[in-house]
């Protein structure tokens, strides 16, 4: 389609082409992103880092009188799971005004209220007064892995604003908690249930994952935030019946409040489960915070509450984001402004209303020229 995004057969489109992650493969959803730009007369590139793993960048041109503004969104999504869908996941049915699917709301929907919004500044006549940098990344889900890849090869450069599409409801969520990944590991002594029994790493990793539950984990109070969390995701260990483990792991993930060092947190649970747990850290993901009066929270909670009717709220979140990579360390201005509803993520039966998907594309539209402007202004 040349010139103006169909929003919702473009949704039900995107999320028939499956990216669940773990596996992990983009290459379908990328190429028909990609090629959806390219009609709409936005340069764009489908980048393949690995086999499968793809990330869209496209830029809008302005007229170079202000740093761009970037919108992200992940083209990757959780796997379905194991609990039963009233809908199949990746039909696309839309029904009450809600379109439903794996990825609606996290976060297919604002992938295309971004392309709608893009769309829409490729036609103005009169330029933007700077670029606007379109990243659609892989792997968000899981490790950030498209964020990372776009750090690399230098495309934060000359941004100075980060509008990120996960689901906020269309509120502007300012502040999300660092994520903490730790691997607790337990040895013993490999034994046989008709001989000598050895040690059993299992009952030593389930002694020490009890001394978790009054585990205080380092904290700084946040008003939208909150207490920091801890959860055991994955357990591996065994590898018969009748057979002693000598070896048994668990996966943990903490979720901190900013200002929180990952290392406090780690020597938290090593004091908690003692020295016969190995506590190796698998990632940490820093907490990005916007304060509330900044200038471009300010605008995204007008522009929000303008388009909705009611006033947006400033919102914090326990999740993490591409923000966590792309902000990292950088003087960018940065909010979440996301169709999706917090608390659909990763939920059978996962949806979006489809009036909200066309609001976010208006908004975004709407941020991207009255923001760079501004900074114009300022310069």
């Amino acid at each position: 389609m040349v010139g103006s995004v169909a929003i919702e057969p473009l949704l039900r489109e995107l999320i028939g082409l499956a990216s669940p992650d773990p596996p992990g493969n983009e290459r379908a959803i990328a190429s028909r992103v990609h090629e959806v730009l390219t009609q709409l007369g936005i340069a764009a590139e489908c980048d393949e880092f690995a086999p499968g793993r793809c990330n869209v960048i496209g830029r809008i041109k302005g007229r170079g009188r202000a740093p761009a503004l970037a919108l992200s969104a992940h083209l990757d999504t959780v796997p379905v799971g194991t609990a039963a869908w009233s809908k199949p996941p990746f039909a696309g049915i839309v029904e009450g005004g809600r379109l439903y699917g794996r990825g609606t709301a996290d976060m297919k929907s604002a992938v295309v209220a971004m392309i709608a919004a893009a769309g829409q500044l490729q036609r103005r006549q009169t330029p933007l007064a700077g670029d606007v940098v379109l990243l659609f990344t892989a792997g968000e889900s899981s490790n950030l892995l498209g964020a990372r890849r776009v750090v690399e090869r230098g495309r934060m450069a000359g941004i100075g604003a980060l509008l990120v599409g996960e689901p906020s409801s269309l509120d502007v969520v300012v502040v999300e908690m660092a994520a903490l990944w730790l691997r607790l590991t337990a040895k013993g002594r490999i034994g046989h249930v008709s001989g000598d029994p050895g040690v059993n790493a299992i009952d030593g990793l389930r002694r020490g994952l009890n001394r978790l539950e009054d585990l205080a984990l380092p904290s700084r109070p946040h008003p939208l935030l909150g207490p920091p969390r801890l959860t055991v995701g994955r357990i591996e260990g065994g590898s018969a019946v009748n057979v002693t483990p000598d070896a048994c792991s668990a996966d943990v993930d903490l979720r901190l409040h900013p200002g929180i060092e990952a290392e406090a947190a780690i020597a938290a649970v090593r004091a908690a489960v003692g020295p016969d747990l190995e506590v190796a850290r698998l990632d940490f993901k820093p907490a990005v915070e916007s304060p509330a009066a900044a200038p471009f929270v300010q605008l995204c909670r007008e522009v929000c509450t303008a388009h909705m009717g009611a006033p947006a709220a400033l919102r914090g979140v326990p999740y993490f984001s591409d923000a966590a990579v792309l902000a990292a360390g950088r003087e960018v201005a940065f909010a979440i402004v996301g169709p999706g509803e917090i608390g659909q993520s990763g939920q059978p039966d996962e949806s979006v209303e489809l009036a909200k998907v066309e609001r976010a594309a208006a908004i975004y539209a709407e941020i991207a020229a009255r923001w760079l402007e501004a900074q114009a202004a300022n310069a």
